[in-house]
């Protein structure tokens, strides 16, 4: 889920920046960084999705028959094979020069997910979960990145009045609407 939504931000991204540039005059240097940035990150997130696709293929091959995990890893994979296909998508949509490294996330992908599946079913969720957790740190410094090439300075956000009383109650009013959303 935290792809998916990740996605449709760097898509909406890359398409804000490239419609802000056409209805306003800016440099051609702040032109080409904004487009290398969007560029990086959609090759880098395709790449992700590679290895992540791979990491899959190799628990399957392994756990595939494990008739309680073995259907969880292809739920999840699923999800990965939907999500490569969106970044395929999106790399000539937007021309954008794609890793040269595919090779090396498919295969460093397949032996992650055939051994940590060979150690047992926890080890494969484990390495879900320690994968998970970078990517989400991954995607957040993405968006800080969006914000800043918009010359958004996020360490000015921080000097707004009451900022940290905002913060802690936007933050928690946010959790308590995803709370209630997933019951109602």
């Amino acid at each position: 889920m935290t792809d998916d939504r990740h996605m449709i931000v760097i898509s909406l991204g890359y398409q804000f920046v490239c419609q802000r540039n056409q209805s306003t005059i800016k440099s051609t240097t702040e032109n080409d960084k904004q487009k290398k940035l969007i560029d990086s990150m959609i090759r880098v997130d395709q790449a992700g999705e590679i290895g992540a696709n791979w990491i899959y293929k190799g628990q399957m091959a392994v756990l595939g028959g494990d008739k309680k995990v073995g259907p969880v890893i292809q739920e999840m994979w699923e999800q990965k094979k939907y999500h490569l296909c969106t970044f395929d998508e999106m790399i000539p949509r937007h021309r954008v020069r794609p890793s040269l490294l595919r090779p090396v996330w498919e295969a460093t992908g397949f032996i992650l997910g055939v051994s940590t599946a060979l150690i047992g079913k926890e080890a494969a969720m484990a390495c879900t979960e320690a994968v998970e957790t970078v990517i989400g740190e991954h995607y957040n410094d993405q968006l800080r990145d969006l914000l800043h090439v918009e010359n958004v300075d996020v360490e000015d956000l921080k000097k707004a009045p009451f900022y940290s009383l905002l913060s802690t109650i936007i933050n928690n009013g946010c959790k308590a609407a995803i709370w209630v959303a997933k019951r109602i």
